[in-house]
């Protein structure tokens, strides 16, 4: 008999609003972010074995490190106990790019070995120090732990559910660089800013959400443009394009992001966006209204 093989898919994290309200004396600095994920990612499978390793595939492939600081790797031990898993990535999310590839990459691994674990009979809950090293591991590791509309703030590590989201799609782009995130926050001349709003609407539509969206900001899309001006192209590309409802930078950059009402219009857009700029790339996909939609994603093989 096969050994039982966990599917289990790195969704792309999208930050719709990120505004860094300050820094703590340890250096980490304090975020209130409205974070959501979209149907574009990386597949990861894993299945038992006798040790701990990891293939990647794929056109990002050969951006990710295999060594034992993987993210993966790191991810996978802190609930693996002693069971041995080998695990595959089809690596599809550019790395350092500003939508948590490499912390999707990891939640997924936490999420394919807790399945495991439950299905061998020897799963255990996380104890509050597991939470701490979860952490640890990236600002963006808990959410994408959930992949689940959320407004995330701390350095993090709270995190609370957004209201349902109504159809909305997205069209992400990145031509292709790096940026580090340790110098887009360095460029940051102003740490202290203000927050969300104490409340977040339930948006009753795309366009809403986006009206919305337009009075809020992201706080590293200005020091990332000092890093790599070309972000600039990027987001006078998704602007234009016919049925962007509004276009931002995500994260630390340097993937933007448009909104859409529909997914024709979406689809379209990204059409006309990769004959334009062949050298990009270019995603579209739906943004997860909630829990329920992203339970149906999970799939399990043997």
């Amino acid at each position: 008999m096969l050994p039982q093989t966990i599917t289990e898919f790195g969704y792309a994290k999208i930050n719709l609003a990120l505004h860094v309200t300050g820094q703590r004396a340890d250096g980490y600095h304090l975020l209130d972010s409205l974070v959501v994920f979209a149907g574009i990612g990386d597949h990861l499978r894993a299945t038992p074995a006798a040790e701990m390793s990891l293939s990647v595939s794929g056109p990002f492939a050969d951006g990710v490190p295999t060594g034992e600081d993987n993210l993966v790797l790191r991810a996978a031990r802190l609930v693996a106990g002693d069971m041995g898993v080998a695990f595959s990535l089809v690596k599809s999310l550019p790395p350092t790019s500003g939508i948590g590839g490499g912390s999707a990459d990891a939640a997924a691994a936490i999420r394919a070995v807790t399945r495991l674990r439950a299905m061998a009979g020897s799963l255990k809950p996380l104890s509050p120090e597991d939470g701490q090293k979860i952490v640890a591991l990236g600002a963006d590791v808990p959410v994408c732990l959930a992949s689940h509309p959320t407004r995330m703030r701390g350095i993090g590590e709270q995190l609370d559910w957004l209201p349902p989201l109504p159809e909305v799609h997205v069209v992400l782009a990145n031509p292709r660089i790096e940026v580090p995130t340790p110098a887009v926050f360095k460029a940051l001349a102003q740490k202290e800013n203000p927050p969300l709003p104490d409340q977040v609407p339930a948006w009753v539509d795309a366009a809403d959400m986006a009206a919305w969206l337009v009075g809020t900001r992201n706080d590293l899309q200005g020091p990332a443009l000092a890093v790599a001006p070309q972000i600039g192209r990027v987001l006078t590309e998704l602007e234009q394009l016919p049925g962007a409802l509004m276009a931002r930078m995500s994260g630390s950059g340097a993937t933007c992001f448009a909104l859409f009402a529909k997914e024709n219009a979406a689809q379209e857009a990204a059409d006309h966006l990769r004959a334009a700029q062949p050298d990009w790339w270019v995603a579209a996909g739906l943004i997860y209204p909630g829990r329920a939609d992203m339970a149906q994603l999970i799939r399990a093989t043997t």
